[in-house]
């Protein structure tokens, strides 16, 4: 059975170098004020609702009950949360530079779930190792407990290129757990899985990924988001939603000067 990790303090700057190296992952506790929460969950719930239709529309639904994938552009609190992206300073000193978003989804965790979450898996195609290519970020929306099930994690797999037999991952992973607002930060190489849910209701999680700015996010930010919305982000937010990381489409785009550049020279 899985090793149960509950809420520490947040580390030491040296030690969330040794334990992002070693273990893979940290987890923040109260990393987000409570005030938000309730607003993240409604806005999350509507979402989910939406895109599920689209999910069965498409014939797709089958295996992804409770996830739902890119919701930004809605002028919520979900779009807030990348106004004032928690955690910031951290994750770029996991990359020892800058970082865009390549994902914003969410798993809503509903009991007996059968979604492709709960297997373990990595979130990342190719196994890099030492080449901190990107990172996953998840904001627990509900508290996390051993009945609804936490997050499996296997402290150290982003060292080990094999994946894990399943019984060995059930074995030897810890179940981390938490309060709402409490936010886990683990390289997207890591073997993980939610846990299953034994409860009576859903257990929301917010999951985001990062990555270098030279990777391709899983959707087109700059297209994605609704005409207009460019001009009221803030500086943090054009630079996570890869306003400063696209491809020149034009040689009139390319010959510009340096703050009219698609990729930013300090995008490093």
């Amino acid at each position: 059975m899985p090793t149960d990790t509950a809420p520490s303090g947040a580390p030491a700057p040296e030690d969330f170098d040794f334990l992002m190296a070693t273990r893979g992952w940290i987890l923040f506790p109260g990393a987000l004020a409570g005030g938000e929460l309730a607003a993240m969950r409604a806005d999350l719930d509507d979402l989910y609702d939406r895109g599920r239709e689209l999910q069965a529309r498409n014939g797709v639904a089958a295996n992804m009950e409770g996830t739902a994938h890119h919701l930004v552009g809605n002028d919520n609190s979900l779009d807030r949360l990348v106004d004032d992206f928690p955690l910031y300073d951290w994750v770029e000193r996991f990359f020892a530079g800058k970082f865009i978003l390549l994902s914003f989804g969410a798993s809503l965790n509903p009991p007996g779930s059968k979604a492709y979450v709960a297997r373990p898996h990595r979130d990342v195609r190719q196994f890099t190792r030492d080449v901190r290519t990107s990172l996953n970020m998840l904001v627990m929306l509900d508290d996390f407990t051993p009945a609804t099930g936490g997050t499996l994690i296997l402290s150290g797999s982003h060292l080990v290129e094999a994946m894990p037999p399943t019984d060995m991952f059930l074995r030897l992973a810890e179940r981390v757990t938490g309060k709402a607002g409490d936010v886990i930060l683990f390289d997207s190489q890591t073997v993980h899985s939610a846990g299953e849910n034994r409860g009576d209701a859903r257990r929301r999680a917010l999951t985001l990924t990062m990555g270098r700015p030279w990777l391709k996010p899983q959707i087109d930010f700059p297209r994605f988001l609704p005409p207009g919305q460019e001009g009221r982000l803030s500086p943090k937010a054009r630079q996570l939603f890869g306003f400063d990381a696209r491809v020149a489409t034009s040689l009139d785009e390319y010959y510009q000067p340096p703050e009219r550049w698609t990729f930013k020279a300090d995008q490093k």
